[in-house]
């Protein structure tokens, strides 16, 4: 594509806006917990219906996503991501909210696998890192503005409010790709595309270095978002943070993310994205325990331990994305990312569920049982190091 920053600006402000549609939840957990008087279980299938509804549509679009031009795909999906998360903001209650974050997932999930099918058409893979970094800010900005004015709108007009504002960007944005974004036909070029869907299921399934690439995100995922929803309720009910200070947590670490990561994919283009993946796991190990068993310290103290994990977490998905879009040729990518974003989704959920089985409340409100997420959490990181050295890129990819 000929203008590849205007490119890699929108897919950048799409990203950001469905990562805000599914960061919101969880500082606002313990609002939810009060509004609609649900439990810690409760708040994890929130979270995790969102994931479960992303895996079942990824599965289903598998079979059709490379069919069509990549832009046609972009409106349909980010339209019915509108909708969702609209939907949301009105929702009377935990019943019809938990139906309203299934339906956003339906469209959010293929959404996220739709933007790296785009940067691999798009971008060649020896400046595939850097430009994945610059996409990946989005996590960031989401931390610094989203998340901020999300709780500052939700404390000041009510829960909904973000999700209002989330759906009003959207749809601008929509309007944005209709008339900026030209037609995107390059993976169609080779009249390779498969269009029998149970043969697009075959290929993977009899690709190792396709299954390992979805192994790979399966443990990967395990071994981080299984942490992420108690962070902002084990802060603020075990370490002292009040609702508004839970934004500092975002803001700072989203801060150090957005210079870091586009480094993060510079040095992997430079050094090797499996080489720079490695390092950075080492350090998420460390980074898990700390907050994982962080007894209570001050303010600040524990704000280093939460910006220390957002930058290896964040860091090392950046080499970790890019290998994965490498394992498969241009006119099997959309598909194969659609059913890696569902495995992608599968992992979150199972990850979510798992910490809500596993964190329970106190009699005094606190959390506890939060050290054995860790514990797993950094075993599963470990897995997926050994797992990454085992990937290699497809011819063409």
């Amino acid at each position: 594509m000929k203008n590849e920053k205007t490119l890699l600006f929108v897919l950048a402000v799409v990203q950001f806006t469905d990562i805000m549609d599914f960061m919101i939840i969880m500082p606002l957990g313990s609002t939810f917990m009060r509004e609609f008087d649900i439990t810690p279980q409760q708040f994890s299938i929130i979270v995790s219906s969102y994931a479960i509804a992303a895996f079942c549509s990824g599965l289903l679009g598998a079979g059709f996503i490379d069919r069509f031009d990549r832009k046609k795909v972009l409106l349909f999906i980010y339209a019915g991501f509108a909708i969702g998360t609209l939907a949301c903001s009105i929702a009377p209650g935990f019943g019809f909210f938990l139906a309203a974050r299934s339906l956003t997932g339906v469209f959010g999930g293929i959404l996220a696998a739709l933007v790296l099918s785009i940067i691999g058409d798009n971008i060649p893979l020896e400046r595939r890192g850097a430009a994945m970094g610059i996409v990946m800010t989005a996590f960031s900005l989401a931390s610094i503005a989203g998340v901020p004015t999300g709780l500052f709108l939700a404390a000041h007009f009510g829960w909904q409010a973000p999700f209002l504002t989330i759906g009003g960007i959207a749809i601008l944005l929509w309007l944005v790709i209709v008339f900026t974004l030209p037609p995107m036909k390059k993976h169609l070029e080779s009249g390779l595309v498969q269009r029998n869907p149970l043969k697009v299921f075959k290929n993977i399934a009899t690709d190792p270095n396709q299954l390992r690439a979805l192994l790979f995100t399966l443990i990967l995922m395990l071994g981080h978002f299984s942490v992420v929803p108690f962070i902002a309720p084990y802060m603020e009910l075990n370490i002292g943070f009040d609702t508004y200070q839970i934004s500092y947590i975002y803001g700072l670490g989203g801060l150090l993310t957005v210079f870091l990561l586009p480094l993060f994919g510079k040095l992997a283009d430079r050094y090797g994205h499996i080489r720079v993946f490695t390092i950075a796991s080492f350090f998420a190990l460390i980074s898990i325990f700390a907050i994982t068993n962080l007894p209570q310290v001050s303010i600040a103290l524990a704000l280093c331990v939460t910006s220390s994990f957002f930058i290896v977490s964040s860091g090392r998905s950046v080499p970790a994305t890019t290998l994965v879009t490498s394992v498969v040729r241009p006119e099997s990518r959309g598909s194969f990312m659609s059913v890696r974003a569902s495995v992608n989704e599968l992992a979150l959920g199972l990850a979510a569920f798992m910490a809500g089985m596993i964190v329970t409340r106190r009699p005094d409100g606190s959390l506890e049982h939060y050290p054995y997420v860790g514990y797993i959490a950094i075993a599963m990181s470990i897995v997926a190091v050994l797992i990454a050295r085992k990937l290699k890129p497809a011819e063409g990819a």
